[in-house]
């Protein structure tokens, strides 16, 4: 028996009408993401319709600070490090031997030549002194006899009394005996100057340093294995000045040695010693370092309040030579590129870029030669902004900066007060 089952009213309409809706919203969705696509499309071709440059760039004058061009006679320089070196320097030792009795200065005392250092205990050599003595005047005695008897065997051998043997016996015995007294005087000598020796004067003028062996130890002479110094004197009055300059710099040595004199300027001032001093250079070395490619030159100090100590290093500037009517900027205005070295030179409101020959730099300033002329400027901060050939915005220097600064401060101040 089949039994049908009809379905409540209404619902076969309302599941074809929701099949249909969703049916025909799929297509609009599809249309309203094409319209979008084209969109972008049509918005990335005209962006890119030029070819893809962007667009033009607004270029502005580089901010920089300027200096003018100076003509003038520079003078050449070289500065290094000079080292100041002891006129001499003289390890004072012992020259007997004998146990050390006293000091007769203190450590870093100033002494004079011929100032007694030190006492060497003098008892041995005063007895060796004493025998050296006694033995010559034993010998001098007997030669007095000998020579006495000389002459009277020659008296007797003039009368026939005596033989020639005895004559030449006699006057032989009284030579042996002048020899021996000679010997005597040479030991007494020796024996004088052990006890000199036992008194250690000072052998130059200078400073002394630490006493190397106290008093109380058994010193020995400077010739015997494992001898030390008792003391080291520097002479510091004068210092030599040394320094080393490059070898390049040799002709305008030579030159500047030869026609007025070369010179050092030693700067004090920036270690807090006082005024620069100035010392001529009285020599200049034989030889060019074949390590450094430098040659030594030495200056000559009289130091009279001993404010260099050897060893100690200073700055020294040497004027070798001067270079006349000289084009002078300030080294920060030169620059290097591919081409060589140029400078920025302000034309009309643009940067010109001009190539230029350094003659010398001194640090500060530079001596040039180039397609430059006095009184014109050339940039000497702000280039890494530049572009050749445009406009620039020259700023105040730093200095005219400071003293606007100061004058509105100024102003403000006493807007303030009023």
């Amino acid at each position: 028996m089949n039994v049908q089952m009809n379905p409540p009213p209404g619902t076969t309409q309302t599941r074809s009408n929701g099949l249909t809706d969703r049916a025909r919203a799929l297509p609009r969705k599809y249309l309203i993401g094409g319209a979008a696509l084209v969109l972008a499309l049509g918005g990335f071709w005209l962006a890119t319709r030029d070819g893809g440059s962007p667009p033009p760039r607004r270029v502005t004058a580089a901010p920089v600070r300027v200096a003018a061009v100076a003509q003038r006679d520079m003078q050449v320089i070289e500065r290094t490090i000079g080292t100041v070196v002891a006129n001499s320097s003289v390890a004072v030792t012992a020259r007997v031997q004998g146990q050390l009795m006293k000091a007769h200065f203190k450590e870093g005392d100033i002494v004079k030549a011929g100032d007694l250092l030190f006492e060497i205990d003098p008892r041995p050599y005063q007895a060796a002194l004493a025998q050296a003595l006694a033995q010559q005047a034993r010998d001098q005695a007997q030669l007095e006899n000998a020579n006495n008897d000389a002459r009277r065997y020659a008296d007797l051998f003039s009368q026939n009394a005596i033989s020639v043997q005895q004559r030449d016996v006699s006057a032989a015995s009284a030579k042996a005996l002048a020899a021996t007294v000679e010997a005597d005087k040479a030991q007494v000598a020796i024996a004088r100057l052990n006890l000199e020796y036992s008194r250690i004067r000072a052998p130059v003028t200078g400073k002394t340093g630490p006493i190397l062996i106290q008093p109380g130890n058994l010193v020995t002479p400077s010739s015997s294995v494992g001898a030390s110094s008792l003391v080291t004197i520097n002479e510091i009055q004068p210092v030599k000045i040394s320094l080393s300059l490059p070898q390049s710099d040799l002709p305008r040595i030579q030159e500047t040695a030869r026609n007025k004199g070369l010179s050092v300027t030693v700067n004090l001032r920036d270690g807090g010693g006082g005024e620069n001093i100035v010392a001529p250079v009285d020599f200049i070395g034989n030889a060019v370092n074949n390590t450094t490619g430098t040659i030594e030159l030495r200056a000559t100090y009289a130091n009279p309040d001993s404010a260099l100590i050897p060893g100690q290093l200073v700055d020294v500037v040497v004027a070798l030579s001067k270079i006349p009517d000289a084009l002078v900027v300030p080294r920060e205005a030169i620059n290097t590129g591919p081409a060589g070295q140029f400078v920025y030179a302000v034309r009309e409101g643009a940067a010109q870029q001009v190539a230029v020959k350094v003659q010398f730099d001194d640090t500060v300033n530079t001596a040039v030669q180039g397609a430059i002329k006095p009184g014109e400027q050339v940039i000497v901060d702000g280039q890494l902004r530049v572009i050749p050939g445009a406009k620039v915005n020259v700023l105040p220097s730093a200095k005219q900066q400071s003293s606007t600064d100061t004058r509105t401060s100024g102003r403000r101040n006493r807007a303030i007060k009023g």
